[in-house]
């Protein structure tokens, strides 16, 4: 059976999803984006910043799934530019020291036009 995951010290869904979901020993995130979820805007400008942002997030998240950074496994990345590549990495590689799996792809377009999006899924 899984469950739902939800703190109030990350961006509140801002669509039909869950931050978060636990199924078996697994807790698969929702793509956070840079939000601060003191103000619910994207306050961070610039690739770097708003990647901190976006470790923030996903950190809160998994603390509240009862998990971490070290028990993710993959992760999805999304970036508005492959330009951006070597800084999202610079601050990415800082958060996940375990080098978990990772897709990282550009895209067209994320919401609220932010320029990173990340996801992943960890053990519990």
């Amino acid at each position: 059976m899984s469950r739902t995951v939800h703190t109030d010290t990350a961006p509140a869904a801002i669509g039909p999803y869950s931050q978060a979901i636990i199924t078996g020993d697994l807790v698969f995130t929702s793509g956070q984006i840079p939000i601060d979820p003191a103000t619910g805007n994207v306050e961070a400008d610039g690739i770097r910043a708003q990647t901190e942002q976006v470790m923030k997030n996903l950190g809160e998240v998994l603390k509240a799934a009862g998990s971490d950074y070290t028990r993710a496994v993959k992760t999805t990345c999304f970036l508005a530019h492959m330009a951006d590549f070597a800084a999202f990495n610079e601050v990415y590689g800082r958060y996940f020291t375990g080098k978990p799996a990772r897709s990282c792809v550009a895209v067209k377009d994320l919401p609220k036009d932010v320029l990173v999006e990340v996801e992943v899924i960890a053990e519990v």
